[in-house]
């Protein structure tokens, strides 16, 4: 409960102070499914267990020199890893140690990003739906978001994406497979993002932090790999949303070495470095993972998650191309409760908890759709969706 207080007294000050509210939704709904005693369908967050031998290695690390801070860029060890692991890719990605640096999450490495290229006046664009700390990140860097909305079917129109530009964009956030839709950026999407801003000094923010989830044969095509884009993309992996291990604390960026440098010198005055028993530990776990059965391993919860959701009254529109989550339309069971309503409803009275897709606009008050994750046991998606199948 703890957790959840000084979450709400930091969202009250982020609405008074900047107008944000989202968080609250995000936090409420996993209290409310832990009050209700509810099947939790609403975060993110893996309920399975990790690789015994992360463990392992993690053991390892305590027995070694690895207690005290590791350089700025990162554990070397761990840099050599990223930087063979990539290589590895069927989409590769071929890096020296200057275009490399390991960070403590996902939300500081944006947050830091944006720090290296923003500044009052500027505007950075939002691909909306999307998550809840891209808003805040931009405003605490004193530049304003400028949101683009996807259309119906959750596709881009260039042209409306277009008429976001102006003189004052200096940057566009990016999440490739994409969280709350599950969609994942091709590349020709790269190619005619690239169209619109190769004349622009405007940079790139992609979060692919859902990387190795990919589903049904597409293989992750990074930003980072484009040509054109890549000498201005800061690029941002999790390996916590990798091995199911987001208490570690452990991410990565790639970046030219020009954007690198820039990070650095931000990086060292806020966190330094990142968890250096960790890092020591998925180092040497990285050399021997396989992404294809984590990979595989999503992909049949989000089959199973799609195969019982069938038998309920949602409607599944698109099924999820990446990442962990799963969004579905809830107007065959009501047509007059907004989205927030409809989530808050589902997880009291009907004991399964997920969260309204307006949480992840920055003014969108409802919509007719919600979001599962999938990152879940087997079970826990079994029996959930089999309770709505009884109960809806």
């Amino acid at each position: 409960m703890c957790k959840f207080l000084i979450f709400d007294i930091y969202a009250k000050y982020m609405e008074k102070v900047y107008g944000f509210t989202h968080y609250t939704f995000f936090s409420e709904m996993s209290e409310l499914a832990l009050k209700n005693n509810s099947f939790d369908l609403s975060l993110g967050l893996a309920d399975f267990d990790i690789d015994p031998s992360l463990k392992e290695f993690l053991k390892e690390a305590a027995d070694f020199s690895t207690n005290h801070y590791e350089p700025l860029a990162g554990s070397p060890l761990l840099i050599e890893s990223i930087i063979r692991y990539n290589s590895r890719r069927i989409n590769n990605i071929l890096l020296n140690d200057k275009q490399v640096t390991i960070t403590p999450c996902a939300t500081f490495t944006l947050y830091t990003a944006l720090k290296c290229i923003v500044n009052h006046g500027d505007e950075v664009i939002v691909i909306q739906p999307s998550y809840y700390t891209y808003g805040p990140s931009i405003v605490l860097n004193h530049a304003t978001p400028v949101y683009y909305d996807l259309d119906n079917d959750f596709t881009i129109n260039w042209e409306k994406l277009k008429d976001c530009i102006s003189d004052k964009t200096k940057a566009i956030i990016i999440n490739s497979p994409q969280n709350p839709t599950g969609k994942v950026w091709s590349q020709n999407e790269w190619n005619q993002l690239y169209e619109l801003i190769k004349d622009r000094e405007i940079y790139l923010i992609s979060e692919e932090i859902y990387d190795i989830y990919c589903y049904d044969g597409i293989e992750h095509y990074s930003a980072f790999l484009h040509q054109g884009l890549k000498e201005r993309t800061f690029c941002i992996f999790s390996f916590g949303k990798m091995f199911h291990s987001t208490g570690w604390k452990v991410s990565y960026l790639l970046a030219s070495e020009d954007l690198t440098a820039r990070f650095r010198c931000h990086q060292q005055y806020i966190s330094y470095s990142a968890n250096a028993p960790c890092q020591y530990a998925i180092a040497k776990y990285l050399d021997i993972f396989d992404p294809y059965k984590n990979q595989q391993l999503m992909q049949k919860k989000r089959d199973i998650f799609n195969d019982l959701i069938k038998e309920t009254p949602f409607m599944v529109e698109q099924k999820a191309k990446g990442a962990v989550f799963q969004v579905a339309n809830f107007r065959n069971i009501s047509q007059t409760m907004t989205d927030i309503e409809f989530s808050k409803w589902l997880t009291v009275e009907k004991k399964v908890a997920c969260l309204p897709l307006s949480a992840f606009y920055n003014s969108k008050q409802n919509s007719d759709y919600v979001r599962f994750s999938f990152a879940k046991n087997d079970d826990l998606i079994i029996n959930a969706l089999e309770h709505l199948r009884k109960n809806l």
